[in-house]
């Protein structure tokens, strides 16, 4: 069963909620950097990683779906909203968006490929796309005690596989939290030193996958392509096939008309 906003919430507002967007928002800036005059999407439960952007986003978008339960959500930028929609019909025109971050969505929706492909309509061309999933390997998802131990896990390679066959190229990819997911403030209160140890010496088994994919258009290479052809300075161009017809016509019909005033 999906989780409800209510739940995202209250998981957000523990301890263990704080280290989490705190664990993971450093990967997400160590890849995207400033927002400076982008439009900005976030779909899921996206509202904590969003908040913490640098820079000055054009716009700044929090998509909630349907099923899962929306609430207002009012930063104080200009530009920014918060949005209820099926994730499956997004309610923006095409080429819409910069970046789009994925936070508990993915791995709770019943068709990956048309919601990526949503995801891909609604992107400008070359947009970047950062899809952050339970890590199949990681110990988060093994516990229902955060949001992350709910919906299916995912192999980076799976991430991959299915952000090719939207149509996005995979770019880059990380991990992030290493500490225990259990809300005790032993671990809590030491989660930097547990990220840090955790991505040294267990690389493969942080608790979620972050894969960035970036929307390519691509052109056919057997389409004909067409060239502009200039002509040499000093070179006339030829008579065309209509031209050379009415002038052979002007022509006999001027003969004829000599002809007849003879004599």
């Amino acid at each position: 069963m999906r989780l409800s906003v209510t739940d995202l919430i209250s998981f957000y507002e523990t301890p263990l909620g704080q280290c989490a967007v705190k664990a993971v928002f450093e990967r997400v800036h160590s890849l995207w950097g400033s927002m400076d005059e982008l439009d900005v999407l976030g779909i899921g439960y996206p509202g904590p990683y969003l908040e913490r952007l640098a820079g000055e986003p054009r716009r700044k978008v929090c998509l909630m779906p349907a099923a899962q339960g929306g609430h207002a959500w009012t930063p104080t930028e200009r530009g920014s909203a918060s949005v209820v929609a099926k994730e499956r019909e997004l309610p923006f025109k095409d080429a819409m968006f910069d970046r789009v971050l994925v936070v508990h969505a993915l791995e709770e929706t019943s068709s990956y490929d048309s919601f990526l492909r949503e995801i891909w309509r609604v992107c400008a061309p070359e947009a970047r796309i950062l899809i952050i999933v339970p890590n199949r390997a990681g110990a988060w998802s093994l516990s229902d005690q955060t949001p992350f131990g709910h919906g299916r896990p995912f192999s980076q390679r799976q991430i991959k596989r299915l952000m090719r066959d939207a149509l996005l190229e995979p770019s880059a990819w990380t991990r992030a939290l290493y500490t225990p997911p259990v809300d005790w403030k032993i671990f809590t209160s030491a989660s930097e030193g547990w990220e840090r140890t955790g991505e040294f010496f267990l690389p493969n088994f942080g608790g979620v996958n972050l894969v960035e994919g970036v929307k390519r258009i691509r052109i056919d290479p057997t389409l004909p392509e067409k060239v502009r052809v200039v002509a040499p300075a000093g070179l006339k161009p030829a008579i065309s096939s209509k031209d050379h017809l009415y002038k052979q016509s002007a022509y006999v019909t001027h003969l004829t008309q000599d002809m007849e005033d003879l004599p």
